[in-house]
């Protein structure tokens, strides 16, 4: 095996390396990331022909996780892994959205970018390094992109940004911020933050986009080395001969039917505008005649849609007209409304424009968080948001499946938006599930989803931190200086704009960014003025959740479960649980009552109702309860012997009473006194240095029952006559002896040894 091609330069304190030219050889390009112990295998195949009979641009990318990486066997019956993780989704997008905008317009050969973490260390996450990676495999391979960038996390602890911060200062961070760029403009950011100001999250980015250089120098040492040139590919581009063909023939229809407010008239009204202007223009004057664009349909319809979209940045640059008439920073009209579903424990609808979202809140106990069987060193998470995308919200039809990329990555970003904001679970011991469900969708369903979800959460009574509200933000761009910016983009905006810049965050600061973009990178005076841009919409957006909703309701609702917790010494959880799990069992077979248990002796008791849950903790509280000398207890005689009467004074602890203290009266057998199963009032004496509880009954006044057997089976003390004798048994048979009765182990004395001296 030859030896690898190396570069590696020191990032946030550690070496960072590059290898190529031993694994995967037959890729256009492989390159291995090392970081710490993390390991990293980067992959870039391009095919060999290119589709065109598509009009997009096929490029797929897979982050692939393995649990040998973190030393784990998959849990589950299958052992080979399913389908990916909504982390490893999260993880795959980051680096779609980082290269795609770098490829060349027109491309149609398929290229599938694959990160393979071999080795994970969690202080040095796999994410970042695809990134890196799938810079660094296409940058020095023959596939046309025009990189390379860096990537780098970004954390904020006590004032202080660190870069690449390990697991414990990530642990501490208000920040958790990834940015890739290229030597001139950032090119995607995602970060969830607690509440973190504007100008820190500018500066953050900042100092990603420094530190990255330092990444973008160390591919192009890569690539000065072993770059191949790059392949000259056939680019599937719109002449300017049709496109200008298209303009003179519709340009004016196609700009009036791009201005009707309604979405869904809009886009009936473009889609049979389209097909129009395709057919006609391909209809040949004579029918002798061969269509003038035989065999160019596809571009003809391309460039139907290309003149739709520099219409719509015309009217946007020119005009400062938006599609629906609004104003740059103008926001669609907002509407709100919570506990509009009976049976839910919470729910909220969020309505901006034609985009409605409608977020249910559920509650349960804590066992019922999600299992977690991933490359991170979370085994479980109790706040959990999903995201469903109906066909019916942008009026299609087609079979309902799993979620995809998109939902995932949305619900993810909607479920960090407000992750920081839900409160601990020693303040707040439940499990938290959010549904977002898309009813309508005309643009930035994810920020709809995360108001829904604020209004869902305190409707249902969770005392979240702070109420969070999102928006997207667009951008048409062609200088520095000719650009404009859209506050709460719809989806033609989205679709014919550059940019797609969601914010999120409370009236103190933002919590969560995501930005895609479509054109090679955002200058930082734009990044600047869209965040002050996304703060002003936010507090507007925030005031009209309030009018409904002002705080979080006082309590939960009352169909959820209501939740007890306390703490055993956790020497006394082996007899809450009993043998074979018996004994909680038997608790929750009563009681109705969830009850999960801790290592450190904390337990969590989940009932439907809250006499269910303190009927249960009393018992648990009886299970595991000391007994203290001093305290007086009612309690059940459990057995008889020559010395006196056990009596359990909590379940499973007995104590004796001596005959002495059993009665003011002189008997010479406790049964004189009492029987098994009665019940006495008992004050413990003293508890002997092997533990054992002596008790008294002496000066406490004693259940009915008590004295009644008493008065009966105390004939002697009571001078009553003696009974008859009973008749003398038949000759021959003798009289058995009655027993003696044993003393129970705890009766009979134990020696006493003394130390050697």
């Amino acid at each position: 095996m030859r030896e690898p091609i190396v570069v590696s330069a020191e990032i946030g304190g550690d070496l960072l390396s590059l290898e190529t030219g031993v694994l995967a050889n037959q890729a256009n390009a492989a390159v291995v990331v090392r970081y710490g112990e993390s390991v990293v295998l980067v992959t870039a195949t391009m095919s060999q022909n290119a589709r065109a009979d598509i009009d997009f641009f096929p490029l797929i990318v897979d982050f692939e996780e393995r649990k040998y990486a973190v030393g784990k066997i998959p849990g589950g019956f299958v052992k080979r892994g399913g389908r990916p993780s909504d982390e490893s989704i999260v993880q795959g997008r980051l680096v779609d959205r980082s290269i795609r905008p770098l490829f060349p317009k027109g491309m149609r050969n398929e290229v599938q970018v694959i990160v393979l973490p071999l080795s994970v260390d969690f202080d040095h996450p796999p994410a970042v390094l695809g990134i890196i990676g799938a810079s660094a495999a296409l940058t020095i391979s023959d596939i046309p992109w025009n990189g390379p960038l860096g990537a780098v996390r970004i954390g904020y602890v006590n004032g202080d940004f660190v870069v690449n911060p390990n697991s414990d200062i990530t642990e501490l961070s208000d920040l958790e911020l990834v940015v890739s760029s290229r030597p001139d403009h950032v090119m995607m950011i995602e970060a969830d933050a607690n509440e973190v100001p504007e100008e820190v999250m500018l500066q953050a980015i900042e100092l990603a986009h420094l530190e990255n250089q330092k990444v973008i120098a160390l591919i192009e040492e890569l690539r000065a080395q072993v770059g191949k040139p790059k392949a000259e590919l056939p680019m599937y581009l719109v002449s300017s001969e049709v496109k200008e063909a298209v303009k003179a023939f519709a340009g004016e229809s196609l700009k009036e039917a791009i201005q009707n407010p309604d979405k869904l008239a809009r886009e009936a009204g473009l889609s049979q505008l389209k097909d129009e202007i395709v057919v006609q223009m391909n209809t040949p004057p004579d029918p002798d005649s061969p269509p003038p664009y035989a065999g160019r349909e596809l571009e003809l319809s391309m460039a139907v849609d290309e003149v739709i979209k520099e219409t719509v940045r015309k009217l946007i640059l020119d005009e400062g007209k938006r599609p629906d008439g609004r104003a740059p920073n103008e926001i669609r009209e907002i509407h709100c409304a919570v506990g509009i579903l009976p049976r839910t424990h919470g729910s909220g609808l969020f309505q901006r424009g034609q985009t409605q979202v409608l977020t249910t809140c559920t509650l349960g106990a804590l066992q019922e968080a999600q299992i977690l069987d991933a490359l991170s060193e979370e085994e479980s998470k109790r706040y959990m948001h999903f995201y469903n995308f109906p066909p019916f919200s942008v009026g299609e039809v087609r079979p309902l499946r799993g979620p995809g990329r998109r939902e995932v990555g949305h619900g993810m970003l909607a479920e960090r938006a407000l992750m920081r904001m839900i409160p601990p679970e020693e303040e707040f011991p439940y499990a938290i599930l959010l549904y977002s469900e898309v009813l309508e969708s005309n643009g930035s369903t994810s920020m709809a989803s995360t108001c829904g979800s604020t209004l869902a959460l305190m409707d249902a009574g969770v005392p979240i931190k702070a109420p969070v509200a999102g928006i997207a933000t667009g951008l048409v761009y062609e200088s520095d200086d000719r650009y404009a910016i859209l506050t709460d983009i719809q989806g033609m905006e989205d679709a014919c704009g550059d940019m797609d810049f969601k914010v999120a965050g409370t009236e103190k600061g933002i919590t969560a960014i995501q930005l895609d973009l479509k054109i090679p990178g955002l200058p930082m005076p734009i990044i600047e003025e869209t965040l002050a841009r996304a703060r002003e919409a936010r507090l507007y957006i925030l005031q009209k959740m309030l009018e409904v909703i002002p705080a979080p309701r006082p309590e939960v609702s009352p169909r959820a479960p209501r939740i007890f917790v306390m703490e055993i010494n956790p020497d006394k959880i082996g007899e809450v649980i009993g043998p074979g799990g018996k004994t909680v069992k038997k608790i929750t077979a009563e009681t109705g009552a969830q009850i999960q248990i801790e290592q450190t002796g904390k337990i969590y008791i989940a009932a439907p109702d809250g006499e269910s849950g303190e009927r249960a903790r009393q018992m648990i509280e009886a299970l595991t309860k000391e007994v203290a000398v001093g305290e007086v207890y009612t309690g059940r005689v459990t057995r008889l012997m020559a010395r006196g009467a056990f009596v359990e004074v909590l379940p499973g602890k007995e104590g004796l009473v001596d005959l002495r203290d059993l009665t003011d009266k002189r008997v010479n057998r406790p049964d004189e006194v009492v029987k098994v199963g009665d019940t006495l009032r008992v004050r413990v004496k003293e508890i002997d240095h092997m533990g054992r509880i002596n008790l008294t009954t002496r000066g406490l006044e004693q259940p009915a029952e008590f004295g009644a057997v008493s008065a009966v089976a105390s004939p002697v003390s009571s001078g009553a006559p003696r009974p008859d004798r009973r008749p003398a048994p038949p000759r021959g048979d003798r009289p058995q002896r009655p027993e003696k009765p044993q003393p129970a182990e705890d009766d009979i004395p134990k020696p006493q040894f003394r130390p050697k001296r």
